[in-house]
């Protein structure tokens, strides 16, 4: 595997960027009236993931569709959700990347009662961030969202961006055996342990990646939201032919820039949002390759150019930036540190602190033992009642938190309820103002991170590669 981070930033720079932020006011929804409502069911049901010519395979849905509808909120106003469960066991809904207030987050035990089968919840939340987001079960995660239970949310901004098309890929991965049906063998120890359901088909908004190709025109902007919803599977998207100008990260806006190397980098959970310029040749095809897995590269999708006149002579002359998000402004001066350590997983030695075997030896994953550890704690699932916090933060306080991988595999670390200012990766200052709520470590990577706990409640902090999560790479911080 390869990684490209840039480590360049100008003290200046980062002045500005903290400069160019506001203090966030979490909007309690006071009545339902003129909300943006919504009504998802989830059941099972079938899709066509391996082309209209194959068999359908049978999966789970939101609304009898995978991906589940795309929802539109807008920024600022009430949202209401109407989830009803139609499976046969429990599940939730996690609004991801949103800062909502915690008894919405959708996390089992902790933050809500699960929904029964034949049950509803209503969400309620007022969304303070324009951006891509996404949802997906916080209960039997491994099970739900590799079934299928995943969907976009995208937040509009109140004033409309400059580009000719806004465009979607919800990229999911899943792993079929040979009758084109979900392969079994959920949370098997050599998953657990290691990189994770890994699988062996593509999509891209529910049709497989071969079958992806993209009609576009000569001289228009594309506005392309890209997000990962997949179990374990990290892409690396190189466009032939363009260069993707990123706006955002995890919903975020930042500052305008292209990737060293050309490559995106997106972990499961995270999205990115670019800006592409369609300045390819009339009736070429152009591909969009995951070239993550060495040796493993494949065509995610292809771009086809109209053999049209182009819709402009030049590329459009507008700004590219996004309009900044209500995020509060950290305090590094009077920041409280906190720092986790990522242990565990195969090639780690089986070192886990408090988990059994002699010695503290134990073979991590073996029946459905826990496999990782955050300092030392193994918490295996989705969440529950009574979750000990790993540190406690008081309300309106800056936390620096420090986020130290020690193990031989990348872990994309999801935080809930907050959006993260990523500082340095081993030391180097990270570019361009990124606030993520899902950051990439690599193995031995060191990250800082800072954001303003302004928001109480008990948070899930937890890896994105759900095998990890279940497996004891989760964790528990509380605001108060």
């Amino acid at each position: 595997m390869k990684t490209n981070f840039n480590h360049v930033l100008s003290r200046r720079g980062f002045v500005q960027a903290l400069a160019g932020t506001a203090a966030s006011a979490f909007l309690r929804p006071a009545s339902a009236a003129g909300a943006d409502e919504h009504q998802i069911r989830i059941a099972r049901g079938t899709a066509r993931l391996t082309g209209a010519e194959n068999p359908s395979t049978a999966v789970w849905t939101y609304n009898g569709a995978v991906p589940g509808p795309m929802l539109r909120l807008r920024q600022g106003k009430l949202a209401r959700i109407i989830v009803e469960n139609g499976l046969d066991e429990d599940t939730t809904v996690h609004w991801h990347g949103i800062r909502l207030q915690n008894a919405m987050d959708g996390v089992p035990g902790l933050t809500q009662p699960p929904i029964r089968p034949g049950e509803r919840f209503t969400y309620e939340f007022t969304p303070p961030d324009a951006g891509t987001y996404w949802y997906h079960p916080h209960a039997d995660s491994l099970v739900q969202i590799g079934r299928g239970l995943a969907g976009a949310l995208v937040v509009e901004e109140a004033e409309p961006v400059a580009a000719d098309r806004d465009l979607l890929w919800l990229l999911q991965d899943w792993r079929l055996s040979s009758d084109g049906q979900i392969a079994a063998g959920f949370g098997n120890m050599m998953d657990a342990a290691m990189s994770g359901r890994v699988g062996n088909l593509i999509t891209v908004n529910g049709s497989p990646a071969a079958a992806t190709d993209v009609q576009v025109r000569a001289g228009e902007r594309i506005r392309l939201r890209l997000a990962n919803a997949s179990l374990a599977r990290i892409m690396a998207l190189r466009f032939e032919g363009h260069r993707p100008i990123v706006v955002a990260v995890d919903g975020q806006p930042c500052d305008p820039h292209e990737t060293q190397g050309g490559r995106l980098l997106l972990a499961p959970a995270m999205r990115v949002d670019v800006v592409l310029a369609m300045q390819g040749d009339p009736g070429k095809r152009y591909t969009v390759v995951d070239d993550f897995y060495d040796g493993l590269a494949y065509t995610l999708a292809t771009l086809i150019y109209e053999n049209a006149t182009p819709l402009r002579a030049h590329p459009l002359d507008a700004p590219v930036g996004l309009p900044r998000n209500p995020l509060p402004v950290p305090d590094l001066a009077g920041a409280e540190r906190q720092e986790i350590v990522l242990q565990g997983g195969m090639m780690g030695g089986g070192k886990l602190k408090g988990v059994g075997g002699m010695m503290g030896m134990a073979t991590p994953g073996m029946n459905g033992s826990a496999a990782w550890a955050i300092n030392g704690m193994s918490m295996t699932g989705d969440g529950h009642a009574g979750m000990t916090p790993q540190f406690t933060v008081k309300r309106g306080a800056t936390c620096l938190l420090t986020m130290r991988n020690e193990t031989a595999w990348w872990h994309p670390m999801h935080i809930h309820g907050f959006s993260m200012l990523v500082l340095s990766r081993n030391g180097a200052p990270v570019p361009h103002r990124q606030w993520q709520d899902t950051v990439l470590l690599a193995p031995k990577d060191t990250i800082d991170c800072v954001f303003v706990a302004d928001n109480p409640g008990d948070w899930m902090l937890h890896c994105h590669i759900i095998d990890h999560q279940m497996a004891g790479l989760m964790t528990v911080f509380r605001v108060t």
